[in-house]
């Protein structure tokens, strides 16, 4: 081996001992408690400052400042957000959404904090912790991993952890103190955090923002390693790290020497990007909070004040507005989230990547220096800006289509993260570029003016996207995705949307933000800015149209009226303490519907005056023996409904079902019964299209739809209910079946959501939000949704779960009636009297298979 090459293997190990021990730190915190820790840079950042402080500042001698920083500090600001911050928000409830927004608020505030107590200035002078021996470093990251396998596998802590990760209330009821094993777990995390900072503080700059994105880069050691592996993490992170020292070997000319020697020196971002949108996803539950601020109006009142307000620095501020300017910008740029977080329920911690392009494109196509086209005046190119970054929306809308919970955010993060190394910190890209003003705005009071108007004009284009049927389907992907999938919502096509309209704001925003302080400055949209905007909406209110006016001003005053990080301090504040903290917007009133009388037990279910699906004929009453509706489709013969045919589903080496037939007859109720876990749920899901069988095939009516996914089904005519009631809670109950209607096999009939409402007895709560109705009338909201689109087939998950007999008699008739008027209807139930009374072909499901 090469002296070079040798040299350049020990730089590698060096720096991929570090990113070892931060998925170490991770693996072990996420085992421990569930959390996969965002904030684990910002602890590293701030153990690498108390450590130089102790030693530069103070004069300490290294092995003891070493000692309190690791073995004090470092565990201590652990068990400090095991108890202040993680703990209260699993006790409130285990949801991902509440862990992933506090880990981002303990990021900010760390962040900001820091820069608030030592500045934002770099540091050169932290002290090196290991000598200069170069296999100290690696030796030390191997003996780490090996212990912690060690314990893990061979002691007492290490079973209860084990037990813990298996199944943390089993283990609790085993009498481990799972509360014990969380705080071990984040001590020892916060530990690895802190020897991460010390030993790359050296090498790198050290300033609040530059070391934690730089830890954050490496996360996808413990992504590879599926959050599990001690062993994949680790040889991850030394191949990376490896591989990218000796990348800076290779210096080609034209246009790929810049390209190389960007890919040489941010080689752990490619692997965060291949992590992140290629490999399986970690936590694939959903990680946002259902929205608690959506069914809040903000009274006019307060958009009478919030005007007032932002005119105010017309009339009372002098010529010079340089800081006023940034305001309607970032406000523009922060509406982007309402479209994507508070209405869609999407994650998009990514966004400032989508404003730094706009900014960049617009300052490109204004000096002429966009390939491909020609010079454009200043609006032009703003515009032209827009329309080319848009469509990279895709980049984040693409994997949010498979992709949820923390899955979705690594995968923003890391487009974000991208764009920030391989566009905004290359010289190629963005040396000497200037942005300027358009003819007769130069002044700051003019470009004030047409910044409100913008910012009037995209709230009013995010109003109008919040209501009608794009609006409802929004709320219903936010809400409950699975429930919009069965109501026939085009899922994917409506995740894309969003995450492009998302795109297209903020590149707007970044653009006049850019133009209004007259210059691109890479540092106003890394990602940690794109954290810091994606917690202040979240914090103030993400489906409010008010928090992006309120964030933004909180955001650029109080930074420009205190210290750099004061604003990431007190945003950091807020979404820490999530869990205990109700987004601001939740103090708005809630709009008011017309007055009825409310009611929350069981609903009388007269009959319906016209069959559930009326044929055309006056509806005078219900005919004795109605006929089906006429299809607004030709025929295709033969009719034979609902079919599975040998459908067989595996997980791994375990069989759910095996070759199962089953036929939905239309006009007859079909009743699925067995024991738990005989198959029937899977059966179901594949029938549904929320499963695909592994082999085998199912049909509608003769033609294969085993590949549609659910929407698809629904619109042909395959409606289905869910074990939980799939509302959407921030709907009002009339809305929530105006969903299933406007999504469904028979569409823009007016007559349909009154009919639903009124067979399912919905009529006197047709006003009231969904969230919170007692669980009868829950279960036939559910129902009326599906019934809405008129469905020729209606598949019901364990309708009759929760209801009391009155309610469960209610529900045969309703069933009856429809397989009366020639609905197929699939029944999956526990309840023998309800199968007995309904059912006109009984199935008995057992290991997979249909015995009876």
């Amino acid at each position: 081996m090469s002296s070079l090459t040798y040299d350049l293997v020990l730089a590698g190990l060096a720096v991929g001992s570090a990113a070892a021990l931060t998925g170490i730190g991770l693996i072990v915190t996420y085992r421990a408690t569930g959390v996969l820790n965002l904030a684990h840079g910002a602890v590293a950042m701030v153990c690498a400052y108390v450590l130089r402080n102790l030693v530069v500042e103070w004069g300490w001698p290294l092995p003891l400042a070493a000692c309190v920083t690791l073995l004090l500090v470092a565990p201590g600001i652990g068990l400090v957000l095991d108890r202040a911050v993680f703990r209260p928000a699993a006790v409130l409830g285990p949801d991902p959404a509440t862990t992933l927004v506090a880990s981002i608020g303990v990021f900010v505030l760390l962040v900001g904090g820091a820069a608030l107590v030592w500045g934002t200035g770099a540091r050169a002078d932290a002290p090196l912790l290991l000598g200069d021996d170069p296999w100290v470093q690696p030796a030390t990251v191997v003996l780490v991993a090996v212990a912690v396998g060690a314990v893990t596998r061979w002691t007492g802590p290490g079973r209860d952890l084990r037990a813990v990760v298996d199944d943390r209330e089993l283990a609790a009821l085993g009498g481990i103190d799972a509360d014990r094993v969380a705080a071990a777990g984040w001590a020892f995390g916060s530990f690895t955090a802190g020897l991460t900072g010390v030993l790359l503080a050296p090498y790198v700059r050290l300033d609040p923002y530059g070391l934690p994105l730089l830890v954050v880069e490496v996360i996808a050691v413990a992504v590879a390693a599926r959050m599990r592996s001690l062993p994949v993490a680790v040889g991850t992170a030394l191949a990376v790290g490896a591989a990218q020292a000796q990348l800076t070997r290779f210096h080609p000319e034209g246009w790929a020497g810049p390209l190389v020697q960007a890919v040489a020196t941010n080689l752990f971002v490619v692997a965060l990007l291949v992590a992140a949108l290629v490999l399986p996803g970690v936590g694939a539950r959903d990680a946002l909070p259902r929205a608690s601020t959506a069914g809040a109006r903000v009274p006019p009142g307060l958009w009478v004040a919030a005007g007032v307000l932002f005119l105010l620095p017309l009339g009372l501020a002098g010529d010079d507005l340089r800081t006023a300017v940034q305001v309607p910008a970032l406000a523009v740029v922060l509406l982007s989230l309402v479209v994507v977080t508070g209405r869609g329920g999407q994650i998009a911690l990514g966004q400032a990547a989508y404003a730094g392009l706009g900014a960049l494109f617009t300052a490109l196509l204004a000096a002429g220096r966009f390939p491909g086209l020609p010079r454009l005046a200043e609006p032009a190119a703003l515009l032209a800006a827009v329309v080319l970054v848009a469509p990279l929306g895709l980049l984040t809308g693409w994997p949010a289509i498979r992709r949820h919970g923390l899955a979705l955010a690594l995968a923003t993060l890391a487009v974000g993260v991208a764009v920030s190394r391989f566009v905004f910190a290359q010289p190629y890209a963005t040396a000497g570029l200037v942005l300027s003003r358009p003819a007769g705005l130069t002044s700051d009071r003019a470009y004030y003016a047409v910044e409100l108007a913008v910012l009037a004009g995209a709230l009013l284009l995010v109003a109008a996207l919040r209501r009608g049927r794009t609006g409802r389907a929004l709320a219903a992907l936010r809400d409950h995705e699975a429930g919009a999938g069965a109501a026939g919502v085009r899922v994917p096509a409506l995740k894309l949307v969003a995450f492009v309209a998302g795109a297209a704001l903020a590149a707007l925003g970044g653009g006049l933000l850019g133009m209004g302080v007259q210059a691109f400055d890479p540092a106003a949209y890394d990602p940690v800015r794109g954290l810091l905007w994606f917690a202040a909406v979240l914090v103030l209110g993400a489906d409010s149209l008010l928090s992006p006016l309120v964030a933004a001003a909180l955001l650029v005053g109080l930074d420009a009226g205190a210290r750099g990080g004061a604003a990431a301090a007190v945003i950091g504040l807020l979404a820490a303490f999530t869990a205990r903290v109700p987004p601001l917007a939740s103090l708005l009133p809630s709009s008011p519907g017309p007055p009825r009388p409310r009611r929350t037990g069981p609903a009388p279910h007269p009959a319906p005056p016209a069959s559930p699906h009326p044929p055309a004929r006056p509806a005078t009453g219900p005919a004795p023996h109605p006929a089906p509706p006429a299809s607004p489709h030709p025929p295709a013969p033969p009719a034979r409904g609902l079919e599975a045919l040998g459908v067989t589903l595996r997980y791994g080496e375990f069989t759910a079902l095996d070759r199962v037939d089953l036929l939905v007859a239309p006009g007859r109720v079909t009743a699925l019964v067995g024991p738990n876990g005989a198959g029937k749920s899977s059966l179901f899901h594949c029938l549904a299209g929320t499963a695909r069988p592994s082999a085998g095939r199912v049909r509608l009516d003769g033609t294969d739809i085993t590949g549609r996914p659910a929407h698809a089904r629904t619109r042909l005519g395959v409606a289905r209910t869910f074990q939980e009631p799939a509302v959407f809670p921030s709907l009002s109950v009339e809305d929530n079946v105006r969903v299933g209607g406007e999504q469904g096999r028979v569409r823009d009939d007016p007559h349909a959501v009154e009919r639903a409402l009124r067979l399912l007895g919905l009529t006197g709560v047709r006003h009231l939000p969904a969230g919170g109705l007692a669980t009868g009338t829950l279960r036939r909201v559910d129902v009326a949704r599906a019934v809405a689109g008129r469905p020729h087939t209606l598949l019901l998950d364990e309708p009759a779960a929760g209801l009391d007999a009155a309610e469960t008699a209610a529900l045969a008739r309703v069933l009856k009636a429809l397989a009366a008027d020639g609905t197929a209807v699939l029944v999956v139930e526990h309840d023998p009297d309800l199968v007995a009374d309904v059912a006109d072909t009984v199935h008995v499901m057992e290991a997979g298979r249909i015995v009876a």
